[in-house]
């Protein structure tokens, strides 16, 4: 395995300000740097925590874009809401690599955008499938586009993927990180939940519970512990 981005650097001295998300996240005041040392690194923590907010800081940082559509008219504004990424330093390995951005909570504008642009280009969708996103269930649409967009060399930033999947899906992503992390071309971070893609072989976990953050094994994160208590005795949680 290699990586394309060994270190995130958090320029903790030039931050704006202290007052205003995301710049209070305790885990983001206290961490200095995050060595990507796996193909496959995962971030770990609670609601909030602020994984996937570095996560989105990254790919900003990264050049990469988040396609989604613009919010409409807020009750309150945080001028520096989405002004992370300019406190972060990147150190590549061979100089910056493409990549995207996956969030379950974006991936239907994206579908969208990949479908306008397919009515005067179809060559599109076979960078997909060759399938419209659009016309699969929610699920299928997903793994369409895992299968096909991360057999390209680059880095992949992905924000709580097993939202839509079962399980069975979720063992079947597990497969495509740990294949094409393997093969050298493709990088991944992934913020999760899902303890299946924690198990993911020779991945890197950090977890936002710590302050600052540090890495930790699988079997030290809430998630298999959680579930591991679940499955062996359910009848004393239900």
């Amino acid at each position: 395995m290699s990586v394309h981005l060994k270190r995130v650097t958090l320029m903790l001295e030039k931050y704006p300000t202290d007052k205003y998300y995301p710049f209070t996240l305790p885990v983001l005041r206290q961490t200095r740097s995050v060595k990507l040392d796996s193909a496959v690194t995962c971030f770990v923590g609670e609601n909030g925590s602020g994984k996937s907010t570095l996560l989105k800081a990254i790919a900003r940082a990264a050049r990469i874009h988040i396609w989604q559509t613009e919010w409409g008219t807020r009750c309150r504004v945080n001028p520096v809401e989405e002004l992370l990424y300019k406190y972060l330093r990147l150190e590549w390995v061979d100089g910056p690599v493409p990549g995207s951005f996956f969030g379950s909570d974006v991936f239907r504008d994206f579908a969208k955008i990949v479908e306008e642009w397919s009515v005067s280009d179809p060559g599109q969708l076979k960078y997909y499938g060759g399938k419209s996103l659009i016309t699969q269930s929610h699920g299928e649409s997903l793994m369409s586009y895992f299968r096909n967009r991360y057999r390209i060399k680059g880095l992949y930033l992905l924000d709580e993927p097993e939202t839509a999947l079962s399980p069975k899906s979720q063992l079947e992503l597990l497969k495509i990180l740990r294949a094409q992390g393997a093969s050298g071309d493709a990088q991944f971070i992934v913020a999760t939940h899902s303890p299946i893609l924690l198990a993911c072989r020779g991945a890197g976990i950090y977890s936002f519970d710590s302050v600052p953050l540090r890495p930790i094994s699988y079997k030290e994160t809430d998630h298999y512990r959680i579930y591991k208590a679940f499955l062996e005795d359910p009848d004393k949680y239900v």
